[in-house]
């Protein structure tokens, strides 16, 4: 199986990615794995979960990472939590899981 492929799941409209954030970390990375018990892609966020600057740095990161522009990219749970759920409008999951795969 694909890496990743648990967290990507295709919608009529795009794709959701389940991710497991850590804000306030030493350096912004997407993706930075994967957690097998929450079938989700870690992210990592320099930004602090302060006034909804975290959540902003996140849709920023996956937005470059996947090349969609930022208004692609929509929290649509866990606007609170470390446990999210993105929405990507107009991109495949293969496209997707492609995109996470490469380095760099």
């Amino acid at each position: 199986m694909e890496p990743y492929a648990d967290a990507v799941i295709e919608t009529n409209k795009g794709v959701t990615i389940a991710l497991d954030v850590t804000a306030g970390a030493k350096r912004s990375l997407f993706p930075a794995g994967y957690n097998e018990w929450r079938k989700s892609i870690r992210c990592q966020v320099s930004a602090p979960a302060v006034g909804g600057k975290a959540n902003r740095a996140i849709t920023d990161l996956v937005a470059e990472r996947l090349q969609v522009p930022r208004s692609g990219v929509t929290i649509i749970a866990g606007h609170t939590s470390s446990s999210k759920t993105v929405a990507i409008a107009d991109l495949s999951r293969s496209v997707v899981l492609a995109l996470l795969s490469t380095v760099g």
